[in-house]
């Protein structure tokens, strides 16, 4: 799917994603990765759900987002509360949904002018 995005606005944003890719400034990426509005697109060391460690979301609260989106794949799950500590800890929202839900929110947020970090697991089939 493509998503149209305001090429003036110098933030990073979503311009398409799809089974085993997304697509940042137009350009594909086929691996996780950690991505803010306005700082640089980080390969997220994550190859799936259910290899998230409590390391994963440390990074993600390292780099102090105003709100962390989190997208965890082809469908919506939950980590379990003991990662998410780090995140409560810190006083950091957060928003868990699967990939594709993820990447729309994020693309919302950013129009808003928001500091937002997106968390993306990519998966294939």
């Amino acid at each position: 799917m493509k998503l149209q995005s305001d090429p003036h606005s110098g933030a990073n944003t979503i311009t398409g994603y799809g089974d085993g890719y997304i697509e940042i400034n137009k350009i594909p990426y086929s691996h996780a990765v950690l991505l803010s509005s306005d700082g640089e697109i980080l390969e997220w060391g994550v190859k799936s759900f259910e290899e998230l460690s409590s390391t994963d979301f440390a990074q993600m609260a390292s780099l102090k987002p105003e709100l962390i989106i989190i997208g965890t794949g082809k469908r919506q799950r939950f980590p379990r509360p003991e990662l998410l500590k780090t995140l409560i800890e810190a006083k950091l929202g957060f928003e868990i949904m699967d990939s594709q839900a993820a990447c729309r929110t994020y693309n919302i947020l950013v129009g808003e002018g928001r500091q937002v970090l997106l968390a993306l697991i990519v998966e294939a089939d």
